[in-house]
């Protein structure tokens, strides 16, 4: 018999997923909002809704924001980009094998939405200066992006919400490159993939050959925007900020009616600008990215630079030899302290929707399990799955998870399918770990739309891809992830 509980908490799901999709409210409001719910209704107690709040994993996302904000106002990673981009004439792929490479062992040190933010300029201004189409590369840009941050524990904060999870339900947790020993063989073999097939199925634009325009800027609204939701009358762009609108993307596509335009998170607007408008707006948490097909350099001293990768490596090497926390903790104090990022500006560096996301997925997982619901969908599967094996559950977890994350955000179906992964390993006396894995890389995997990572969001406006371009180069990425996962998370970590 299904209980009032389970009825409760699966309708509170099915509402928060309609929610996240139709985009009625921001991810992290949407599900507090749930969570609210589910406290009034008797189905957690205050200290199941405020668990997440306190967690460590959460914490450390917040911290790894801040020293990503380091690292990128440092510049300490500019030699590095300044040297990876080929000076000669080059194809397309060759291309691919200089900078991904690159970009996916930065990304899995640190957060993939400023690398990718910070390598767009510089990709726009050496594919205006080699003659390459942009939309080879964005894509790219952002899927190696995604896989970099596979292989290691603090390569996405999907990682860290699952690690969080496994160490409140009294499991040892994942090491530092634990997730690595399958992540690096699907990081190498999805760079692989993109180098030889990116020219044949991305597209190409004539348009994004041209030489740079240092008065014409693209910009992506961040939910920071004072004007979201506003029409373009009740919020004059060029009054506040001096500059005018040419053309706005949507999901790719070309606002045809600007008149009944109304201004939406992650939307790209095209602005005719002056010189200036990068050096007064380019640090404003307003803008997710901002380019104008030039490097856009930082001025930094080299004791910043310095002092900024030797605690980026103290960091993973003390995270690798015991608590990822203290050491990310560390890390941030002493950037604040140095004046590597400004203290007293620390909040803006922090997206705070991100983490409250987070937090609440924690009481819904918890939510879940109180409740029962995540022991009946176990049972459900095993059900489905009969005596097959513990694979075919595993590949159930991992599709399922990677469906949710394409539809709605990765953190949220890493806390959702966490409660079910326990539960099926516990019913069938198994290791839990594989399936915790598993879940990382298909929260992970999000290849095949652009709503499902941020960084995808991102590179669609600035690129002005359509939605088909991701479905058309990403699914057989993920086809790939999938595969590896299925052959290599049993060898490592047995069923």
């Amino acid at each position: 018999m299904i209980c009032a509980e389970i009825i409760i908490v699966l309708v509170a799901i099915v509402v928060m997923v309609y929610m996240l999709v139709r985009e009625y409210l921001r991810p992290g409001l949407v599900l507090f909002s749930i969570v609210v719910l589910l406290l009034c209704c008797g189905v957690i107690t205050t200290q199941d809704a405020l668990a997440g709040f306190a967690n460590k994993g959460m914490i450390t996302v917040a911290l790894l924001f801040l020293v990503s904000e380091g690292v990128r106002r440092s510049d300490c990673l500019g030699p590095i980009m300044r040297r990876i981009f080929p000076t000669a004439s080059c194809t397309i792929e060759r291309g691919y094998g200089a900078i991904l490479p690159t970009v996916a062992s930065i990304s899995a040190f640190l957060n993939n939405t400023p690398i990718v933010v910070i390598f767009i300029p510089h990709i726009k201004a050496w594919c205006g200066r080699m003659g390459l189409p942009i939309k080879k590369f964005l894509i790219p840009l952002s899927y190696a992006a995604i896989l970099g941050g596979m292989c290691t524990l603090i390569g996405t904060s999907t990682n860290l919400v699952v690690h969080g999870l496994m160490l409140d339900a009294g499991l040892e947790g994942l090491s530092m490159f634990e997730i690595g020993k399958v992540g690096v063989i699907i990081t190498v073999v999805g760079l692989l993939y993109i180098i030889l097939c990116g020219n044949k199925l991305l597209p190409s634009d004539k348009d994004a050959t041209e030489q740079p325009n240092n008065h014409i800027v693209e910009v992506v609204l961040a939910a920071r925007f004072p004007g979201i939701r506003c029409s373009q009358a009740q919020f004059d762009f060029q009054r506040h900020y001096g500059a005018t609108i040419l053309a706005i993307r949507r999901d790719g596509e070309i606002v045809e009616d600007m008149d009944e335009y109304t201004y939406k998170e992650n939307d790209t607007l095209v602005l005719n600008a002056e010189s200036s408008f990068i050096e007064n707006w380019g640090e404003s948490s307003i803008f997710l990215a901002m380019t104008n097909g030039s490097e856009h350099t930082i001025q930094a001293p080299r004791w910043k630079r310095v002092l900024a990768l030797l605690l980026l490596t103290i960091m993973v090497v003390g995270a690798a030899l015991s608590d990822m926390f203290i050491w990310a903790a560390i890390v941030a104090v002493i950037m604040a302290c140095t004046n590597i990022f400004p203290a007293k500006k620390y909040t803006k560096f922090i997206s705070w929707d991100i983490l409250i996301t987070i937090a609440s997925a924690f009481a819904i997982s918890r939510a879940m399990s109180v409740s029962g619901l995540a022991d009946a969908v176990a049972q459900m599967v095993i059900g489905l799955c009969g005596t097959v094996s513990p694979y075919a559950i595993l590949a159930v977890i991992y599709i399922v998870t990677n469906i949710i994350t394409e539809l709605i955000t990765n953190n949220a179906a890493a806390a959702f399918a966490f409660p079910i992964a326990l539960s099926v390993a516990t019913q069938l006396g198994v290791d839990p770990t594989p399936f915790c894995v598993a879940i990382c890389i298909a929260a992970s995997a999000s290849f095949c739309t652009p709503i499902g990572y941020q960084t995808n969001t991102i590179v669609q406006g600035l690129g002005g891809y359509r939605f088909n371009d991701f479905v058309r180069f990403g699914l057989p990425l993920s086809l790939i992830t999938f595969t590896i996962s299925m052959i290599f998370i049993p060898i490592f970590w047995s069923l």
